[in-house]
């Protein structure tokens, strides 16, 4: 891989001090996962309310946690967004976003469900994604009690959070239950055989998640090693061969992610199935560069990410 420092926003540059790559191991996981990072930004409380939840996990598997976020002062059922954190499968918590969650369910006046899911290496798949499947029923099935509109009920996540909510659109589109009228995808990690490529992209991947990481994730959540010829579309979204009825669509990278090639491939072939899918790729952003909103870059990232769900919600 080239040297990419030079292809970076400058305005991008500080987040790199601040937020250095760690190399993931077994033990770095214990120790990420033992700090319990918390994003270093103050939290708004004014005008949501928080309600932590317990909700039957899968058959035969422990209860799972919601993180559910309501703008105070409304009245009727409103739009929600079901919401999977990331973390490259292996870490990450439903709460290090609260942040995020109540400015946004205050300004879109939506209802937005956070879920907690089984983190492998010690819950492989399908472990995660049933988790997520578990709680979207249970939101779906409370949706009175919760103040929801079934019929605008959209899923959204980041990176491994993204790629989960991919899948979690290919599950409910398959198990038929029920319908879902968005996915909002944010540098979805999607397919594993990115791990195994012949000819990587010479200019993605240097900072935050690596080629390394991406190997330790992938392999972590699959129980094997990544780019095995029976992968489940469920785990890896891409591996799907069918992404037609798959509802409206935002996917969103940077240049310089890891991710690139396979988030615009996903794209151009959910266009090819009839899908309405929006694509925005930003120059010189990174893996998790609209975190930080002081650059120019991310705040356009973020204003461009809140309108389309503010036309997706409506």
């Amino acid at each position: 891989m080239s040297d990419t420092m030079h292809l970076v926003d400058p305005a991008l540059r500080p987040m790199l001090d601040m937020w250095p790559t760690a190399t993931l191991d077994a033990e770095v996981l214990v120790q990420l996962r033992n700090r319990d990072v918390l994003l270093p930004f103050e939290i708004d409380r004014e005008g949501t309310t928080l309600d932590v939840r317990m909700v039957p996990g899968p058959t035969g598997a422990p209860d799972i946690q919601l993180h559910i976020y309501r703008p105070e002062g409304t009245e009727g059922p409103l739009p929600a967004i079901y919401h999977i954190h990331g973390g490259g499968y292996v870490m990450g918590a439903a709460k290090t976003l609260e942040f995020a969650h109540r400015p946004m369910a205050r300004t879109l006046g939506c209802v937005i469900v956070s879920v907690d899911y089984r983190l492998a290496p010690e819950h492989p798949y399908p472990a995660a994604i049933e988790d997520c499947y578990a709680g979207l029923r249970w939101t779906i099935a409370n949706a009175a009690a919760l103040g929801i509109d079934t019929a605008r009920i959209g899923v959204m996540g980041e990176s491994a959070g993204g790629g989960l909510a991919a899948a979690l659109a290919l599950l409910v589109r398959d198990r038929g239950d029920y319908s879902i009228a968005f996915q909002h995808l944010t540098y979805p990690m999607i397919d594993d055989r990115t791990v195994v490529a012949t000819d990587p992209h010479p200019h993605t991947g240097e900072f935050i998640w690596t080629p390394h990481n991406n190997r330790f994730g992938w392999a972590a959540l699959l129980g094997a090693e990544p780019g095995g010829a029976d992968v489940s579309p469920y785990a890896a979204a891409s591996r799907a061969t069918d992404l037609s009825r798959l509802p409206p669509t935002y996917i969103m990278t940077g240049s310089l992610d890891l991710f690139l090639e396979e988030d615009i491939e996903y794209a151009r072939r959910l266009l090819r199935a009839g899908v309405p899918t929006e694509l925005h790729v930003y120059p010189g952003g990174f893996h998790g560069f609209d975190i930080f909103p002081a650059a120019e870059i991310a705040a356009a990232a973020q204003a461009a990410r809140m309108a389309a769900l503010e036309r997706a919600l409506a």
